[in-house]
């Protein structure tokens, strides 16, 4: 289903849950930082979250999984040029080489150190692959230099203004725009999901970022508003979103 919404005026004060979210939803939600977006965390506490990110996606098989839903997108490209924003690890990248021979990918992230980690791994040697620093606010690339920009497990980092102008660049540097991220189920079930995961938090760098990821990511009705406020001609498709990860495709019509 392609949806186009109505902008919404004070975007950075809607709730996690969308502009309609219940009392207890809009509860369930929160302004603090994960780890990995500090300055005054030791980095390697963040190197640990980021490698159980990574480990998380290999045992699971989310890389591989996300890697198929990106490449589904752009099946009739040819030769298509992918952008990876917010890459953290870079795990996503490798697969989407491994699994399309003439696909050129540019791996980024905000931050240097993970960007650092990136080049010095097989990324940083790989014929089609580029690495570099990016903002996903902000991208350094001409309008429609990519068939595909990929946002995977980190969109729900950015408060809503931001997020919604990482909608506006998405789409305005690639044909499509894909956006897989953490469900947001209703808010007695994420309630249960909590509960289950605060026991680790104080004591496992990933399992506290795990809990403050859960209180930020955003419901299907948000990401709907946030892609309306990037731009009312932007068409959004929507999949999955209660038990499973939310996958948004958003795209501007061509002119």
């Amino acid at each position: 289903m392609v949806y186009m919404g109505t902008k919404i005026a004070d975007i950075d004060r809607m709730p996690r849950g969308g502009p309609r979210a219940s009392c207890l939803d809009r509860l369930l939600e929160t302004n603090r930082s994960e780890y990995l977006d500090r300055d005054d965390i030791d980095d390697r506490v963040k190197r640990s979250v980021v490698r159980a990110l990574d480990r998380t996606g290999e045992l699971f098989g989310t890389h591989s999984r996300y890697a198929e839903i990106a490449l589904a997108e752009i099946a009739d490209v040819p030769d298509p040029k992918i952008l990876e924003l917010g890459a953290g690890h870079g795990g996503l990248s490798r697969r989407l080489l491994e699994a399309h021979p003439t696909a050129e990918v540019t791996v980024t992230d905000l931050d240097e150190a993970s960007v650092a980690k990136i080049a010095a791994s097989d990324l940083g040697s790989h014929p089609r692959a580029r690495v570099q620093v990016m903002d996903a606010t902000a991208i350094d690339a001409p309008d429609r230099a990519y068939a595909l920009a990929v946002f995977v497990l980190s969109f729900h980092h950015l408060p809503p203004a931001l997020a919604a102008r990482a909608i506006a660049e998405g789409t305005r540097v690639a044909d499509k725009l894909l956006i897989v991220d953490l469900p947001r189920p209703p808010a007695p079930l994420h309630v249960v999901r909590l509960l289950a995961m605060l026991p680790l938090a104080p004591l496992v760098p990933f399992a506290h970022d795990g809990v403050i990821s859960s209180l930020r990511c955003y419901s299907p009705a948000a990401l709907r508003a946030l892609a309306a406020h990037a731009g009312p001609e932007i068409e959004v498709e929507l999949r999955g979103g209660m038990f499973s990860d939310q996958v948004l495709v958003a795209s501007r019509p061509r002119h």
